[in-house]
């Protein structure tokens, strides 16, 4: 069986990710726990670590004034956002 971090990587061979750009980032939480809240009547709802994680990436411009965050969604058990 093969290891499940043998995986393929979908970065472009040869590209500069330091360079300026926007950058579509997903963060899964261990095992797909359901961390962040839960989805009640199509509308997800924050318990106290997914407010947590909103506060912390409305957060982010301050503490890396480089960065700018333009979306994001919070999820029961990951997170995307473009930064």
């Amino acid at each position: 069986m093969p290891n499940k971090f043998d995986r393929r990587s979908i970065r472009l061979k040869g590209y500069d990710y330091s360079k300026e750009g926007l950058y579509f980032v997903t963060i899964c939480c261990q095992n797909m726990a359901h961390l962040f809240g839960k989805v009640l009547n199509g509308q997800m709802k924050l318990n106290a670590a997914g407010l947590m994680v909103d506060k912390w990436i409305k957060e982010l411009e301050n503490k890396f004034p480089d960065i700018r965050t333009d979306e994001y969604v919070i999820m029961p058990n990951h997170l995307h956002i473009i930064i």
